[in-house]
């Protein structure tokens, strides 16, 4: 049976439409930005906490909304799932890669290119992600939060 980490990510976009992903130390697969939830943790806490270590950004909690809750094979670690709350985050900064972040890239959400890209964003996040899209396309009471200069 495998084992299973809570974690938050956060999906960032900027006005062009593409995803801030981010690669760690040690590992070839890019992802979201986002971590660990700590025992007692909120998950919008935790990812503000992340955020900040890994990026140096600030997170909008107040304009930030949850995208979903998945569970998906984990990219770095064998024999693991993770448990992600995601959310479409408002964030502010510039990124910058710190602690354990050795590169980032913004990723064109059109881009039909998944190589390097982990399993949860592949297969949960993108898919969830472009349909929100759409349906705020119709919606003027919707909008995909990003990053706030």
């Amino acid at each position: 049976m495998p084992h299973v980490l809570r974690i938050a990510v956060a999906v960032i976009l900027d006005g062009d439409n593409r995803i801030l992903l981010v690669r760690k130390r040690g590992t070839e697969v890019f992802m979201q930005p986002g971590g660990k939830i700590e025992p007692g943790e909120a998950p919008i806490d935790a990812l503000a906490r992340e955020l900040k270590e890994e990026l140096g950004l600030a997170l909008d909690a107040g304009r930030t909304r949850p995208l979903g809750r998945f569970v998906e094979v984990a990219a770095n670690e064998p024999d693991t799932h993770v448990d992600a709350d995601s959310f479409l985050a408002a964030v502010s900064g510039d990124p910058r890669p710190a602690a354990e972040i050795a590169a980032m890239r913004w990723h064109p959400l059109a881009s039909t290119d998944t190589r390097g890209l982990a399993p949860l964003l592949v297969n949960r996040i993108l898919p969830r992600l472009r349909g929100t899209i759409a349906a705020d396309r119709l919606s003027p009471h919707h909008q995909i939060l990003g990053r706030q200069a």
